[in-house]
């Protein structure tokens, strides 16, 4: 069973937390054909605030009552991930396609467990992997196929951190932050950002067929790991490291990703800094790329130009799926 075309995309928002204010939220009513309709948060205080604040013109506590509203034809989910799964398939039973954020589970069984609703309902899924769609990242990947560089032979990412740490005095960090609860997050920071990373890495190169790595926890702050290494293997042959430690002093942070190739490297950031710099035996080039107001608006035009038969999303459910794949090969040691 395939969806038929919507012509005004009506969205249901569940969950109202900081993703929403900025990132993603406003963008449902400035993309043309589509508006945010309704929010649903557990506190109403909350829930109603929310949708005063953003001209929304209705909220709900129950998600049921907002994924049954008739006036609502799309939903967006932006909870913690362990409860994606549960959203997502009531969601797409209610023949309602949906959008949700990254990463797309807590682990890739809950993952396949939505695309195989999506297939069986024919109702389509997506997934928040918006880098997917920006100017920057995109700039980034029309290097990558101009063989700026040449062929690409191997990937080294690199996310050194001080800023991620328990605010002194705080024995609860645990219970105040839940991505460093696995059981709310599926894992600590590496899931939370590391899927970012390997999306568009599978956007630029295709497939990761294989990923092995440690992780663990050194410096105790929670019960998630605070450092993971890497290594990877694409089914085209390039391979890749990674490093990801959340635990250093504010002088060894860096956040990195370097691409080296048969004629040169190419050096960009996946959150913070912004310049993509190419080096090539004819010299150095820095550039950059504006990120819009919205960070998620790109995406979600096009998954609302999707929705009305006049486009295809670049992020889907089984695209975000292999995301999860990866953290769980990496993770498992």
């Amino acid at each position: 069973m395939k969806t038929k075309s919507l012509e005004h995309i009506k969205w249901g928002m569940i969950g109202c937390g900081d993703v929403t204010e900025i990132k993603s939220g406003p963008a449902f009513r400035k993309v043309p054909q589509s508006s945010l309709v309704a929010v649903m948060r557990r506190d109403p205080e909350k829930a109603a605030d929310y949708a005063k604040r953003h001209n929304v013109p209705k909220w709900y506590t129950d998600a049921d009552a907002l994924i049954n509203d008739p006036d609502i034809n799309a939903i967006y989910i932006a909870t913690p991930p362990n409860s994606h799964a549960d959203y997502a398939i009531r969601a797409m039973k209610a023949g309602k396609p949906t959008y949700v954020e990254k990463p797309m589970a807590i682990n890739s069984t809950e993952c396949e467990l939505m695309n195989q609703v999506s297939r069986e309902t024919g109702v389509p899924l997506f997934v928040a992997f918006y880098r997917r769609s920006l100017p920057y990242f995109l700039r980034v990947k029309e290097l990558i196929d101009q063989k700026v560089i040449g062929d690409i032979r191997y990937v080294k990412v690199e996310l050194n951190s001080y800023f991620y740490q328990p605010p002194t005095g705080s024995p609860n960090y645990e219970t105040e932050n839940w991505r460093v609860d696995p059981k709310i997050s599926g894992g600590g920071y590496f899931h939370d950002l590391a899927a970012h990373q390997f999306d568009f890495l599978e956007f630029c190169f295709g497939p990761i067929k294989s990923a092995h790595g440690f992780s663990r926890n050194q410096a105790g702050s929670y019960n998630a790991d605070d450092i993971v290494v890497a290594n990877y293997e694409f089914e085209s042959g390039i391979l890749g490291t990674g490093n990801w430690c959340w635990t250093v002093n504010k002088e060894q942070r860096l956040e990195q990703t370097q691409l080296i190739g048969s004629r040169g490297k190419i050096t960009f950031n996946f959150f913070s800094g912004f310049v993509i710099r190419v080096e090539t035996p004819a010299g150095t080039e820095e550039m950059t790329a504006p990120f819009p107001e919205h960070v998620q608006q790109p995406l979600i035009q096009q998954i609302v130009a999707e929705l009305r038969g006049e486009g295809k999303s670049p992020s889907t459910g089984e695209s975000g799926a292999r995301a999860s794949k990866i953290l769980d090969w990496i993770t498992s040691h």
